[in-house]
């Protein structure tokens, strides 16, 4: 029996009617092994239940507080029923990517099943050129990022032989509490408020800089306030926001950034949600994201970052919505220790220890090399902040709310419609570093894996990218209404690697493959220089038409393409360095 922590428990806040706390992954797979057996339900359950005791949390369920007094706790499920969470379907002839997104969003749009362990496995059949797909989708509450992969680890392969699994120990689930047992144990968890309320405070004024530098640029008169709190911050403490805002990339000092992360600008989708959902799913090279990124002198992230934000750009204008200030993206960030990751759950692999950095996603830049500059300096400016703030901040805040009073705040927030008039940012972009080498489920191999994410009142559009195998799989999550043509949007992805591409001068030419393959094993060849995105736009009318866009010869100045590498780049900050006067820039005018 464990308690959630605060920031768990608030990830469950987010089952509504209309809005869901889980989060999720489409796995395309072969759907014959290397024997020419067919993937079948009874080999993928098999494979669960084998190694269910690798991974504890999936047979643990949420048994909440009497009147939400405190936070629930994690109880084994004693009725544990394997067969209710790992299924199957089957899509219709002829099996397209269209068809399984639209599946799987209707299955992505519904609440699980609080009664029993929190998370469902589909296998889907059906999925053209003899493939197959594994959706899947746990609860937010039982895991962050590291976490999944900690899963999909457990879950997954090297070889299509498998992997000797060690035996399971005896499981012997305690019995349920009853309602004051629970009582008891919250009352006793209040011994710990103290100590927490106490590291909080130290926290909070030790992260002072930082936060003012964050908030001011929210509030009226920001200019006159943030230098007078910055000369009060300097005399107290002989640092202030220059501190957080290094030389290089402040405001004003000859750099490329304007903006620092304000209130985020209005948007078609930051409005309240409704109870369905819309999902697009696109790849893109990563040794051509990384020719781009070693050509410009950026990092994988700021390529990503610069994708996201020329395509929001064009879908913005296509719509007549594009505001004049940039977007503000939060982007997610694992503050878990490298001591907790590999460790047993009760030890913490498990669970949310995430912390949030904001980040301008300069939409309002029309040129796609000054647009990944200034993503690049946004993301230093906001890892700066970030660092300086404490990694137990985020977390240590949710423990002073009660589930009863986070429950009554969301219903209160979304009837007043408070994130659609004061959103701190418009959207989530994670970018999550995945495997380089093949994996296999069930002896099947994975050709693909996409990511799935949650949205929420206020933020009806998330971009979630995972690399595996040399490629970048982008999973978009909408709402259904908000968004109706999320698959234009992400097809505009792919365009902005085009674009960067030609900006830099990288060599070959980039082929935009406008089909409905998920993805292309890695041993089949390809050119190292060679963009290919996969769509599901149009498949059930166009299938397989390849349009060729040709990019210009490899400038001398220009870095040669880098070779695939594991995973995206760590996102540590890089040195400040000099850049081009903003004048030197070609815009090309869109």
């Amino acid at each position: 029996m464990e308690q959630l922590t605060g920031l768990d428990a608030a990830f469950l806040a987010l089952d509504t009617p209309r809005t869901t706390g889980h989060v999720g992954s489409i796995q395309v797979v072969e759907a014959l092994d290397a024997a020419g057996e067919r993937v079948t339900l009874d080999r993928l359950t098999a494979v669960v239940g084998d190694r269910l005791h690798l991974v504890p949390p999936m047979r643990r369920k949420i048994v909440e507080v009497p009147l939400g007094l405190g936070q629930p706790f994690w109880v084994e499920d004693a009725d544990f029923d394997l067969e209710f969470h790992v299924r199957e379907l089957a899509l219709p002839t002829p099996g397209s990517m269209h068809q399984l997104t639209e599946q799987v969003a209707r299955i992505h749009a519904r609440t699980l099943d609080r009664s029993r362990p929190l998370w469902e496995i589909y296998l889907i059949h059906g999925l053209e050129g003899d493939r197959a797909a594994i959706y899947s989708k746990v609860h937010h509450a039982m895991i962050d990022g590291v976490g999944g992969q900690e899963i999909a680890a457990a879950l997954l392969d090297l070889s299509p032989e498998g992997r000797e699994i060690p035996p399971a120990p005896p499981w012997d689930p305690d019995p349920a509490p009853g309602s004051l047992t629970l009582l008891a144990k919250a009352a006793a968890s209040l011994a710990a408020v103290p100590t927490t309320a106490g590291r909080f405070a130290a926290d909070v004024a030790r992260s002072a800089p930082a936060l003012l530098s964050i908030a001011l640029p929210r509030l009226p008169g920001v200019d006159l306030v943030s230098s007078v709190a910055n000369r009060l911050a300097e005399e107290a403490s002989g640092s202030g926001l220059g501190a957080v805002l290094p030389g290089g990339l402040g405001i004003g000092d000859g750099g490329l950034l304007e903006h620092v992360p304000g209130r985020a600008p209005a948007t078609p989708f930051n409005r309240n949600v409704s109870a369905h959902r819309r999902i697009a799913l696109r790849s893109v090279p990563l040794d051509v994201v990384k020719a781009v990124k070693s050509a410009a002198g950026m990092t994988v992230n700021d390529v990503v970052l610069a994708m996201c934000a020329g395509a929001l750009r064009r879908w913005l204008s296509t719509h007549d919505a594009l505001p004049d200030d940039p977007l503000v993206a939060a982007v997610p960030v694992s503050v878990r220790t490298s001591a907790a990751q590999g460790a047993k759950s009760g030890d913490g692999t498990f669970g949310n220890r995430v912390s949030l950095m904001l980040a301008v996603l300069p939409t309002d830049e029309p040129d796609p090399l000054t647009r990944m500059r200034v993503a690049h300096e946004a993301t230093s400016v906001a890892k700066y902040q970030h660092d300086a703030l404490s990694a137990n901040l985020l977390a240590d805040a949710y423990q002073f709310t009660m589930p009863a009073l986070m429950g009554l705040t969301m219903r209160a927030n979304a009837r007043l419609r408070v994130l659609e008039r004061a959103s701190l940012f418009n959207l989530f972009v994670s970018n999550v570093p995945g495997p380089s080498v093949p994996l296999y489920l069930a002896g099947h191999r994975l050709l693909a894996s996409y990511p799935v994410s949650a949205i929420a009142d206020g933020q009806g559009l998330n971009i979630t990218v995972l690399s595996y195998l040399g490629d970048l799989h982008f999973g978009l999550t909408a709402d259904r209404d908000l968004v109706p043509d999320l698959d234009v949007l992400a097809g505009y992805l792919a365009e902005e690697l085009e674009e960067l591409a030609r900006a830099t001068g990288v060599a070959g030419a980039v082929e935009r493959a406008v089909d409905e393959a998920a993805g292309t094993p890695r041993g089949a060849a390809r050119r190292p220089a060679r963009a290919r995105a996969t769509s599901t736009a149009g498949a059930d009318a166009v299938p397989r038409k390849r349009t060729a866009v040709r990019v210009a010869k490899k400038s001398s100045a220009a870095a040669p393409p880098a070779p695939p590498s594991p995973a995206p780049e760590p996102d540590a900050a890089p040195a400040p360095r000099k850049r081009p006067p903003r004048a030197a820039v070609r815009r090309t005018p869109r």
